[in-house]
């Protein structure tokens, strides 16, 4: 079969041996997967380390078909449904995220295999498309979850990518606001308004902080001066992933600021712990999603609250995947990228 390959820093669609589905797993056929920053990251540190980062197919963020079951299977879902699922296999070395493994096949592939224990069938009508943007709208989701919103809560996203624009859209999905969200970019500011941001931010401009504590209030004093407990109305959520930007939230934050640190950075970085001391800032950095968020992100697309559709700024068959990475790279023009089969018209 066909399978995008990340190798020594490249991408290509390589012929690898079809996938067998072991006893409890799910022989299918991807029918969309989209490409993820963690991808991107992988195929940066492959070029840096060759020799140790290991060859993988890629792809965590996929809907597919279901083509056979393996032995000791229950059977419940008929071959022919649309599945989605959160991306683990169970497998003799122990569980593998699927896209991120060398050891198991992920969604940008003409076949792959599933944990049938964990899959969600996609409820009739809802595009593929669509479907597949569960995986990175359950990292909203759960970033959400992890800030323990309140009525009243005001938050700020840093940087409307794909893990952004999930924060905002379940933010809102979940009632929150208003919502305060900053972008360089301006078509992904307008991906922002479209997800439901209340106010929009060009950082170049103006300085997101002056906005955002405009709607949460006024800054409340260090702790020493109060009576009882503090917290503030005030919430960040850190979705940009690179050296710097967290030391700089640290110090533009409000006093008692909770701040929930979405984006991966990768490199060392530096901050000021004594300003997180006297500010008594609250930070939570969170990962992935539990099971049960990855299916309220499903249900949240299904029943139309979230309109995903506005984060997928182009579908590409399969063979295009290197052409697919490279576009990413540029901000103003996409968000989302879909792979899709080269004989399968996405639907």
């Amino acid at each position: 079969m066909r399978a995008v390959m990340a190798r020594r820093g490249a991408v290509a669609v390589e012929n690898v041996e079809d996938p067998v589905a072991e006893p409890g797993q799910v022989l299918v056929a991807p029918r969309a997967c989209g490409i993820c920053g963690s991808d991107i990251h992988l195929v940066e540190s492959q070029a840096a380390a060759p020799d140790l980062v290991p060859p993988m197919v890629l792809g965590h963020e996929f809907v597919a078909e279901i083509l056979d079951y393996g032995p000791a299977t229950s059977r419940i879902l008929p071959p022919g449904t649309l599945v989605t699922s959160v991306p683990f296999l169970d497998t003799a070395g122990g569980p593998q995220l699927l896209g991120l493994s060398p050891a198991v096949t992920g969604g940008l592939a003409e076949r792959m295999v599933l944990q049938e224990s964990r899959l969600l069938a996609v409820p009739e009508g809802v595009p593929a498309a669509h479907a597949a943007v569960t995986e990175p709208l359950a990292v909203g989701v759960h970033a959400v979850a992890a800030a323990g919103m309140e009525p009243g809560d005001v938050a700020l996203v840093l940087g409307c990518g794909p893990v952004g624009l999930a924060v905002v859209a379940a933010l809102k999905a979940a009632g929150h606001g208003p919502v305060v969200a900053a972008d360089f970019s301006a078509t992904r500011r307008a991906l922002a308004v479209t997800i439901g941001a209340d106010v929009v931010v060009d950082p170049a401009e103006h300085g997101p902080y002056t906005r955002w504590s405009q709607l949460a209030g006024p800054a409340l004093p260090i702790s020493p001066l109060m009576a009882g407990p503090v917290r503030a109305n005030a919430v960040i959520f850190e979705c940009v992933g690179r050296p710097g930007v967290l030391a700089a939230v640290m110090e533009s934050a409000l006093p008692h600021s909770r701040i929930v640190v979405v984006g991966v950075c990768t490199q060392p970085d530096t901050i000021v712990p004594a300003i997180g001391t006297t500010k008594e800032l609250a930070l939570r950095f969170v990962f992935a999603y539990r099971p049960e968020e990855f299916e309220m992100a499903l249900r949240w697309i299904a029943d139309g609250t979230v309109n995903v559709a506005a984060m997928i700024t182009a579908t590409l068959p399969l063979s295009a995947a290197a052409e697919a990475f490279g576009a990413l790279s540029l901000p103003d023009e996409h968000c989302k990228i879909l792979l899709t089969p080269d004989t399968q018209e996405i639907v």
